[in-house]
């Protein structure tokens, strides 16, 4: 296994980090075979996992925190917090009064006194960034997380945190969680170009393609649409949808490319972004221990400058064959008085 450093914190993490999204309810609800799976990447090397508050509502949490028992202080752990936990208007979002409490519901689910990594799963524009950076900056101070990060944030609030951080004397994001894979590239034009020029590791999610580049979906065939993966956005799966019709054409050139480089196409998947100079990390998030040992397989692959180009070929460096993040969209696109002048104002030039 091979270890980089994150984002200039000095900590060494694996470049495949374990993703625990599928432990629980929504993956596999066998606790003590995810308990496995854990101990089975560690075994391998990987000291990196990353998890979510969100993730099977603390499920997930409670998974890794029972697995790390006597192993805690070998582990790199990254959790995550934005998204609604339960019900209430303020369980939910970057305030202060959230982080502070959802932080101490993490700890208790992940049995431990530290996280060293804190990350915002997602931007909220309804609160003020500053108000966002200090509460993690407390937080750090006291000892209770080790750095902070983001998670699917654009480059420019990226950019906005940073020079916020940097005016007001407070911690700034130490690493970015984008997508990033070989059929979702658009990243690779202005997210990873500023990652790398303010220094900050990324770790990237979503390898597979929720699951498109494992190769079951293929050019011609029939899919399933009401069970695995598709029955959860069948609309990026079904064929008979003409923005679909590019993707699986590139999967079956990717499926010739991985034959010639006599791996699958997970491992080429699996692969691809940590050639990548900003990748830091490359989230793996298996569900089954067959998945994690072909995962893992695909971390031990290096891709040359030639395989790389016929890449660049089926799929052009930044674009994007599907839309990679489908649980957030900038408001900016979703509200239409942020896009549109109200009528009066319209109707007098």
């Amino acid at each position: 296994m091979r270890y980089r450093v994150l984002g200039g914190t000095g900590i060494q993490v694996s470049v495949h980090c374990l993703g625990a999204m599928m432990f629980g309810a929504v993956g596999n609800p066998d606790h003590d075979e995810c308990a496995r799976i854990i101990h089975a990447a560690l075994d391998e090397g990987v000291n990196f996992i990353d998890t979510a508050d969100m993730y099977s509502a603390g499920e997930s949490e409670e998974i890794v925190g029972k697995a790390l028992k006597g192993r805690r202080d070998d582990v790199v752990l990254a959790t995550k917090v934005h998204f609604p936990m339960g019900e209430g208007p303020n369980r939910g979002g970057n305030s202060r009064r959230w982080i502070v409490k959802e932080v101490e519901e993490s700890l208790r689910r992940l049995r431990t006194d530290w996280i060293d990594l804190y990350q915002i799963h997602r931007p909220d524009h309804t609160t003020d960034i500053e108000e966002t950076l200090s509460a993690l900056t407390d937080l750090v101070r006291q000892g209770k997380i080790r750095a902070f990060g983001c998670s699917t944030f654009p480059a420019e609030d990226i950019v906005e945190a940073h020079h916020v951080a940097e005016r007001r004397g407070l911690g700034r994001f130490r690493t970015e969680q984008p997508p990033y894979s070989l059929l979702a590239r658009g990243i690779e034009a202005s997210v990873l170009p500023v990652c790398r020029r303010l220094g900050m590791g990324v770790m990237t999610w979503g390898p597979l393609a929720s699951g498109f580049l494992t190769g079951r979906y293929r050019k011609g065939g029939t899919v399933d649409l009401s069970t695995g993966r598709p029955a959860l956005t069948p609309g990026r799966f079904d064929p008979a949808l003409p923005e679909n019709a590019a993707k699986y054409e590139a999967v079956e050139r990717l499926i010739e490319l991985a034959a010639d480089l006599g791996c699958t196409l997970p491992e080429l998947a699996v692969a691809f972004p940590a050639a990548h100079p900003a990748v830091t990390s490359v989230i793996i998030g298996p569900r089954t221990m067959e998945q994690l040992r072909v995962t893992l397989k695909g971390a031990a692959l290096t891709l040359d400058d030639a395989t790389l180009d016929r890449i660049d070929e089926i799929v052009p460096p930044g674009t994007d064959l599907y839309r990679a993040d489908g649980a957030w969209r900038s408001p900016a696109l979703t509200d239409l008085s942020a896009r549109r002048r109200p009528l009066a104002e319209r109707a007098a030039g």
